[in-house]
């Protein structure tokens, strides 16, 4: 019997090397342009907005909502198989910008358009942790 697929994991680049490095901690950060007050997510050479230069991460709330979403119920390669069904969603942060991640700690079929989730990590090799969202409880 061979082993699973391993799942792809992260690289990162001189642009994004500080976002892995943060979630490696357990911290979610989005990229803030101090010439215009813009933050933005993935991290890049320059501001999508006014094309400055002036870019530093800062820590993000890590709440959101889910901006759009799919329930993935045939795997796109036999690294994900076991994991079948799942939610990839297109979660918008507290701060603007929007983050590509999946919701866990639910039932897939119960997420929705609208629904306020917060962000939890997942270590998923030495060094390398994943951004996920679960829902949050209505009070």
């Amino acid at each position: 019997m061979s082993a699973p697929a391993a799942k792809p994991l992260p690289v990162p680049d001189q642009d994004s090397a500080g976002f892995w490095s943060a979630a490696a901690e357990h911290r979610l950060v989005v990229q803030h342009c101090d010439d215009c007050d813009a933050d933005q997510l993935f991290p890049r050479l320059i501001c999508t907005r006014c094309h400055g230069h002036a870019l530093r991460l800062r820590p993000a709330a890590g709440t959101g909502t889910v901006y759009s979403c799919t329930v993935v119920r045939r795997a796109p390669s036999p690294a994900f198989a076991a994991d079948v069904p799942y939610v990839v969603a297109l979660v918008e942060l507290a701060e603007g910008p929007r983050l590509m991640a999946n919701i866990v700690d639910c039932v897939p079929d119960d997420v929705h358009i609208g629904m306020t989730v917060q962000v939890r990590f997942d270590d998923v090799a030495e060094g390398v942790s994943l951004p996920r969202f679960r829902p949050v409880a209505a009070p």
